[in-house]
C-alpha cells in the first residue's frame, strides 16, 4: 500500500495527472503498477488501477490477473472497479474513500446514479439500432468452436 500512496505522489510531482497509484502483487512481488496519467496522456481511462491492471497483464501474459492482489491509493471507481473485476484479481486493497476523493474534486457520485438509471433517462442518450446486424456477430461468437472464454 504504501508503494501505491508513494505512486500517487509520483503523479502529482510529475503533473501527469490525479492524487492516484496502484499496484500488482503476485507471489509477494510487484508485477504491475501505476498513477493516473489522465491529464499527461489525454486518455481519461489511464487511471492508476487501469494503469497498472494493463502493465501487470503484460508481464504476466495473460488477460487475467488470477492470484494477485491489488493495492490502490483510494477505492477504485466505476470504470476502475469495472476493470478490476474483468481482471479477476484475488483481493483489492484501498486507502482513501470515495468520500475522501470527492472532497478533493473527484466525485464519482453521478456516474453511480447514472448507472442504476433507466438508459433513456440517462444523461448522455444511448440509442439502440441495427441490432440484428450485431446479433449476427454475437451468434458467430457463440457458435465459435476454438474461441478463448473469459
Amino acid at each position: 500500500m504504501l508503494r501505491a500512496i508513494s505512486l500517487a505522489q509520483s503523479g502529482i510531482d510529475s503533473n501527469a495527472g490525479g492524487p492516484f497509484g496502484a499496484v500488482v502483487v503476485k507471489d509477494g512481488e510487484i508485477v504491475g503498477e501505476g498513477f493516473n496519467c489522465v491529464t499527461s496522456t489525454n486518455d481519461p481511462t489511464a487511471h492508476a488501477e487501469v494503469v497498472a491492471i494493463r502493465q501487470a497483464c503484460q508481464n504476466l501474459g495473460s488477460f487475467q490477473l488470477n492470484g494477485c492482489v491489488l493495492y490502490t491509493s483510494c477505492e477504485p471507481c466505476p470504470m476502475c472497479l469495472g476493470a478490476i473485476y474483468w481482471a479477476r484479481p484475488d483481493k483489492i486493497f484501498f486507502a482513501c474513500t470515495r468520500e475522501d476523493a470527492a472532497h478533493i474534486g473527484f466525485d464519482d457520485h453521478f456516474i453511480y446514479d447514472e448507472i442504476e438509471r433507466p438508459i433513456e433517462e440517462r444523461h448522455i442518450k444511448s440509442i439502440s439500432f441495427l441490432r440484428e446486424k450485431g446479433l449476427t456477430v454475437f451468434e458467430k461468437w457463440a457458435n465459435k468452436a476454438d474461441k478463448t472464454k473469459y
